[in-house]
């Protein structure tokens, strides 16, 4: 009965089938979330070392981060683990102060980003340029293939077949079947082929010890004082801005790949619930990570699905299977992320950098030297949308003009055009004549706008300039916005006035 009333309802009245039930995407979330599962344990275990912890730190930082995320974040699809990012981050905190202070500042880092969260950080990212984006992208490009660098040099002559092997199953691969992500298939082979040949080459295990058991919940051990809360909050607070900040952008980079659209406050309290759920269960914290995320999209994923998977799959394969994981080749992987990083780079934006503004490639150039200098892609986007702002602050200054003419009444008539803020009404009180105007003179601003308070000092201080001279300076033609920011500031910001 029930299934007949179901079939008589209205297609927009029936419940609507998530789409990760459908079995051909199901197999595609599961597939890519293994694929992304096997990438993620070397990673994992190298930011540790980073870090300053052990390696089961980082990876238990990336099963907690990926299924916390999973149900909590704003954007299917991406992945969140353990980050070099937060790892440099963290890293003094864990030298000076040991591993439990490094567990309170994460659980900290993420009350402050659900705060943030709260607080609207997410509506900052419509003040990101293109320029500032392409800039992080093609920096995240190259440290992930510099990141490979290292498992190419001093090793046996071996591994740089394996490498292009790799690299020419999962570039060609797709051009005859999709039904299996060629990543996977490169790993699959190059193992087998590895332990069927007995080659000896690095491997996952040459890279740390694999845990052996699953992680628990439980308190920091530190002193609940104030003078732990000043030891850990600047390092919180430096996890907070760092993990937002690439989560947003990666966030912010799946949308434009899938043509698709994410909540992305969403995203910065699901990122601060899943530090908080890391720290509890001795996480070392961490974000959003494109490469990982890249090599998920680019595999077909497109749910939440697969993010779980990813989380789920990599504590079965570095508990149950270590021994079988500890096994594959560092070769494959390296041939995973060398891909990851040629689909990442915006080879587009090398073609068109002679028709660019200089301003633009002056900002997409020093993101990307930022980044590489400093390893840090919040710091390289920041210095970018500095950057970006100072340029456009540059070039807008330049669009004010002022004309004069005379009125029937005998009145010198100034008419000022553009945006007036800061940087272009500087030099607006150097464009009258004080000495020579008649005793009456209207400043007419019908064509311009009143951005900020800087404008309103140099409109009073031109005012003032005339009436020293005994004339009278009469401003006209203010829009309501503008007319309310003068009226609020004028006679307050000089001594003339």
């Amino acid at each position: 009965m029930s299934s007949a009333l179901s079939a008589l309802r209205p297609p927009a009245l029936r419940p609507r089938r998530p789409a990760w039930l459908s079995p051909k995407v199901a197999r595609t979330e599961a597939l890519a979330g293994l694929v992304v599962a096997l990438a993620l344990i070397p990673e994992a275990i190298s930011f540790s070392i980073l870090a300053g912890v052990d390696p089961r730190v980082g990876l238990f930082a990336s099963f907690t981060m990926a299924v916390v995320i999973a149900f909590t974040g704003g954007r299917p699809a991406m992945i969140s683990a353990a980050t070099g990012a937060v790892a440099l981050v963290v890293a003094p905190l864990v030298r000076d102060h040991g591993l439990q202070y490094l567990i309170a500042a994460v659980i900290l880092g993420g009350t402050f980003q659900v705060l943030l969260a709260a607080a609207g950080v997410a509506r900052l990212m419509r003040f990101i340029p293109r320029s500032v984006m392409v800039g992080f992208v093609n920096a995240l490009a190259i440290l992930i293939f510099g990141a490979q660098v290292p498992h190419l040099i001093g090793v046996p002559w071996l591994v740089y077949p394996m490498v292009a092997s790799g690299l020419a199953i999962i570039f060609l691969l797709p051009r005859l079947t999709s039904a299996v992500p060629a990543p996977l298939v490169a790993i699959v082979v190059l193992t087998t082929l590895t332990v069927v040949a007995g080659l000896a080459v690095p491997d996952v295990g040459d890279e740390g010890e694999l845990p052996s058991s699953l992680p628990f919940l439980a308190l920091p051990d530190v002193p609940f004082t104030w003078h732990t809360l000043t030891v850990i909050a600047p390092y919180a607070l430096g996890v907070a801005f760092v993990g937002l900040m690439e989560s947003l952008m990666t966030a912010k980079l799946v949308d434009d790949l899938t043509d698709t659209h994410s909540d992305k406050t969403r995203e910065s309290w699901g990122q601060g619930v899943a530090n908080i759920v890391t720290g509890f269960f001795g996480g070392m914290g961490g974000c959003a990570m494109i490469g990982q995320t890249m090599i998920n999209v680019k595999s077909g994923a497109r749910t939440r699905l697969s993010t779980f998977l990813a989380g789920v799959l990599l504590l079965v394969l570095v508990v149950a299977l270590g021994p079988v994981v500890a096994v594959i080749p560092m070769a494959a992987l390296v041939a995973v992320m060398i891909f990851v990083s040629v689909a990442t780079f915006d080879w587009h934006s090398l073609r068109t950098l002679r028709t660019m503004p200089l301003s633009e490639t002056a900002v997409m150039l020093s993101t990307v030297a930022v980044v590489l200098l400093t390893h840090n892609l919040a710091i390289g986007v920041g210095v970018g949308v500095l950057v970006a702002c100072v340029l456009f602050a540059r070039r807008v200054a330049h669009l004010v003009e002022v004309t004069s003419s005379t009125d029937e009444q005998g009145r010198r008539v100034y008419a000022v055009h553009g945006a007036m803020f800061f940087a272009s009404s500087n030099d607006l009180v150097h464009q009258f004549d004080y000495a020579g105007d008649p005793e009456t003179v209207v400043v007419d601003l019908s064509d311009a706008h009143v951005w900020d308070a800087s404008t309103v000092a140099a409109l009073d201080a031109i005012a003032h300039k005339y009436r020293l001279r005994g004339k009278t300076a009469t401003i006209v033609g203010l829009n309501q916005n503008s007319a309310s920011r003068y009226d609020r500031h004028t006679g307050q910001l000089s001594s003339g006035g």
